[in-house]
């Protein structure tokens, strides 16, 4: 392969890491905004405990919209344990599970930015490899 295919194939390269990298950035942004959910869920869930039966609660469905409600069992929660399905736990057992969902999250995340610095670190070796080789052909 020529000095001139390889400088393309490797400034290919250099975009095709510049993609992945915003695909990593935007999934990494996901986890975030779902952590900050689940941290908000959590306090809200814990705080049953301080509530009282029959209380007026408000209950959010979303776009920081909110119905009106009556909390008629403080001791039980509904999770989601995905495909659409819930299942009524304690709110304790409830708090630990969005916990463990936490957990999971920031595992995930860890394992993007880590992806991502070593995608960094391969885009920044290969540019600069690519870089001499363009200051050599010029020369």
């Amino acid at each position: 392969m020529g000095k001139e295919e390889e400088i393309t194939r490797n400034l290919t390269m250099i975009e095709y890491y510049k993609e992945q990298l915003s695909s990593i950035d935007m999934q990494a942004q996901y986890l975030q905004v779902a952590i900050a959910d689940f941290h908000k869920a959590k306090i809200t869930v814990g705080q049953l405990h301080n509530a009282a039966d029959k209380s007026e609660i408000l209950i959010p469905v979303g776009g920081g919209t909110f119905l009106n409600g009556i909390l008629t069992d403080r001791s039980k929660v509904l999770v989601d344990i995905g495909a659409g399905l819930v299942t009524e736990r304690t709110v304790d057992d409830a708090v630990k599970k969005i916990e463990e969902r936490i957990k999971t999250l920031r595992e995930n995340q860890e394992k993007l930015i880590s992806m991502a610095q070593k995608l960094e670190n391969d885009a920044t070796e290969l540019s600069q490899k690519t870089q001499q080789m363009m200051n050599d052909t010029q020369q």
